[in-house]
């Protein structure tokens, strides 16, 4: 039996049991940097295949390493992440989330499941490949500073660093069955804006008494768009969306101040700087002018990620010979983010799409909806796919 033959007979074998593990995860969930329970379910699957992870990397981090023949030869690394959502599930499954207000609806239990199974499958063939898989799984992919940069400071790419690295993420737009990539840039950095606006609160009937940060407000949230449609390239990728706005006032009432909250996507790093810096003097500048006064916080998230155009071709074939070319296609860029981006500023890296969507079943749903879920089937494919991957990737 040839190699292939053999990961994708083991990837059938263990998908059941691939399923039961996505399952009691689904049912699990935890928020981001909160994953103990999920950390130690994780270890003791590892443990039960005969493995030795290592625990506690960034406090609820694990990272394990299987060796084939010739282990020195050369390494690559193999990513899952493992956090969950504060959305309230809304899905009549019988796995449904057991606590209230938080759910896996961005797919990383299948992500952590679909990586157990590629370890139990790797660990079964380390006598057919030559080298060594790390695996990392990974807390906090959904709130900044985002868990890679904590697992990276705690040198998971390090002693030695890896070759290149895999991220796989589910993608309810593609039907179950298929696999989507793309070279080069692929996704957005993403940076929170909290903006207080202050003013003078007063009487309605008597705005020339106040200094009024609703209007004042309004003018900002208007001209900063200008950032984008006036100083951003046509040809560079960004949005600027404003998607909180509080203000503690009544019909007859002017509030004291205002505060508004955003997101700033780009897909280069010199833009996103230089954005950043406008945004701030704008708000600043702009309320000085009106009498008020704007205080502008950023919390710094993900860089934008770009897919290495070697590795991204590399795996791809390997995806072609595994579910066939036509059922591998190329997807487009997005302004979405992924945390996964600070492994592609380290090493060379590649982060690839799982179809998970099948509308005879009804499984339709969007990541981050309450009703987001998969079509299991994609677990009979993902943890042999990205085996294959693997010991293609340790090929010289």
């Amino acid at each position: 039996m040839d190699l292939l033959t053999k990961i994708k007979s083991l990837s059938e074998k263990y998908a059941k049991d691939v399923v039961d593990m996505r399952r009691h995860i689904h049912a699990n969930p935890e928020l981001s940097y909160q994953e103990f329970n999920t950390a130690t379910y994780v270890a003791n699957q590892l443990k039960s295949f005969g493995l030795t992870p290592k625990e506690e990397v960034a406090k609820t981090g694990l990272v394990v390493e299987i060796k084939g023949k010739n282990p020195d030869k050369k390494m690559v690394a193999l990513r899952a992440d493992m956090d969950a959502l504060p959305i309230q599930e809304a899905n009549d499954v019988p796995y449904k989330s057991k606590k209230p207000g938080v759910m896996h609806a961005c797919g990383h239990d299948v992500h952590t499941a679909s990586l157990l199974g590629t370890a139990k499958i790797l660990n079964d063939i380390k006598n057919d490949f030559e080298g060594t898989v790390r695996l990392i799984f990974q807390p906090g992919e959904e709130k900044n500073p985002g868990g890679a940069s904590y697992m990276i400071n705690e040198g998971v790419l390090e002693n030695p660093p890896p070759a290149s690295i895999i991220g796989q993420h589910v993608f309810p737009l593609l039907p179950v069955g298929k696999i989507g990539f793309r070279e080069g840039m692929y996704m957005a950095s993403s940076d929170e804006l909290f903006l207080k606006v202050i003013g003078k609160g007063g009487h309605g009937a008597a705005p020339e008494l106040t200094i009024d940060p609703i209007v004042i407000a309004s003018h900002i949230i208007i001209a900063l768009q200008q950032v984008i449609s006036r100083n951003a390239s046509p040809r560079q990728p960004t949005v600027l969306t404003f998607g909180k706005l509080q203000a503690d006032g009544a019909t007859n009432i002017i509030p004291d101040e205002v505060t508004i909250a955003g997101t700033f996507r780009a897909m280069d790093e010199t833009w996103r700087k230089e954005g950043l810096k406008k945004i701030k003097k704008m708000a600043e500048t702009l309320a000085e002018s009106m009498g008020g006064k704007c205080e502008v916080e950023i919390s710094h998230g993900y860089p934008f990620l770009q897919n290495d155009p070697a590795v991204t071709q590399r795996i791809r074939k390997a995806a072609e010979a595994y579910v066939g070319k036509e059922n591998v296609v190329d997807i487009d860029i997005t302004l979405g983010s992924e945390d996964f981006a600070y492994y592609s500023q380290v090493v060379p890296a590649s982060f690839y799409r799982l179809g998970t969507r099948n509308e005879s079943k009804g499984i339709t749903s969007y990541v981050h909806t309450p009703t987001f879920n998969i079509d299991e089937d994609a677990l009979i494919i993902s943890p042999g796919l990205m085996a294959w991957m693997a010991v293609n990737e340790l090929k010289p």
